[in-house]
């Protein structure tokens, strides 16, 4: 069992940045594949990066490519999503999810959400 909890959400002006945190519970968060996803009002949650287990392979989404990196630190349990660059469509609740397979682009794969933190982008 995995309880995730993100901090760093909030509001901020187009071309700024923010770095997101995914805190893990449990002394199995190495054995986790670790991804990010958002959601935006009256649209479906969609991927935005993953990162393995050991932090050696990343994926992104088209969207974020180049402005957005996830990175992880398995001694302190925590995944991080630094985002710069944003632009009003970031705008989103941003959830960080767990599962313990092969990284995937697809909600349905991932076992453990967080409850999601506010991400607006203001123009």
């Amino acid at each position: 069992q995995v309880q995730l909890v993100e901090s760093g959400g909030g509001l901020v002006q187009a071309g700024g940045s923010l770095r997101l945190s995914c805190a893990a519970s449990g002394r199995t968060f190495s054995r986790y594949t670790m991804g990010w996803f958002r959601q935006a009002p009256g649209k479906e949650r969609e991927f935005v990066t993953a990162i393995s287990q050991s932090g050696g392979s990343t994926n992104y989404a088209d969207s974020v490519k180049g402005r957005f990196t996830i990175s992880r630190d398995n001694l302190k349990n925590t995944v991080y999503l630094q985002m710069s660059s944003l632009k009003p469509e970031d705008t989103a609740v941003y959830y960080c999810a767990a599962q313990a397979w092969a990284m995937s682009n697809f909600a349905h794969d991932y076992n453990y959400w967080g409850q999601g933190t506010q991400v607006t982008v203001s123009s």
